[in-house]
């Protein structure tokens, strides 16, 4: 662990406070607990109390699982040292996903403890917003109820809004990805999955 130099966005003031590096779930479950809370991410200014949004770069593994997930500082070189470390360690039967920002981290981590495909989901929030006909950033929120019904989370006048959707569709979109072994390929090592990577696929 070691320490962020950081400032408060509303009164200005710096603070020094502590980035974790990574989170092994097999090691450390209670960091797990605090990044699905967001509260790993949230640090409060001693000054005027401002509750901020700190990111910094962190590794997260589950060995279980067999899922790595890299929380990216934007650097091009570290994301090569990264892909290249991983690469020494071995990911054979891994999953890898590499994120830009804590939210993006945490909806990982949802979907893969909800033993759904990423890429099922993403290409779902592509249908979702072509029935929608909105331009919304969704984000999986979660995965539950007696139809095993998918909720996803969108921002909207200010407020999150929150729709669900058949776990059909998922189905419907997990068969178009089984039957597109190039999407699997193309998803292969340590990526990025998001809108963009199916965009690829459907333009």
């Amino acid at each position: 662990m070691s320490d962020l130099h950081t400032v408060c966005k509303r009164c200005g003031a710096e603070s020094s406070i502590p980035s974790i590096p990574l989170i092994n779930t097999s090691v450390n479950p209670e960091l797990k607990e605090r990044l699905l809370s967001g509260g790993l991410f949230i640090w409060e200014c001693q000054k005027c109390g401002e509750r901020n949004l700190a990111t910094f770069p962190l590794l997260y593994h589950d060995p279980a699982e067999k899922v790595m997930i890299w929380l990216s500082d934007g650097s091009a070189d570290t994301e090569a040292r990264m892909q290249g470390a991983i690469a020494v360690e071995g990911m054979e039967g891994y999953t890898g996903r590499i994120v830009d920002t804590p939210g993006a981290l945490i909806e990982k981590v949802k979907i893969f403890d909800a033993g759904l495909d990423d890429i099922a989901v993403e290409l779902c929030k592509f249908v979702t917003r072509q029935e929608m006909g909105k331009n919304a950033e969704l984000l999986f929120f979660g995965f539950d109820g007696a139809d095993n019904e998918i909720t996803l989370t969108y921002p909207e006048n200010g407020e999150m809004q929150m729709l669900r959707i058949g776990f059909n569709v998922y189905e419907d979109c997990a068969a178009i990805v089984r039957r597109n072994p190039d999407m699997k390929k193309a998803a292969s090592g340590l990526c990025r999955v998001g809108r963009s990577f199916i965009d690829r696929f459907l333009a």
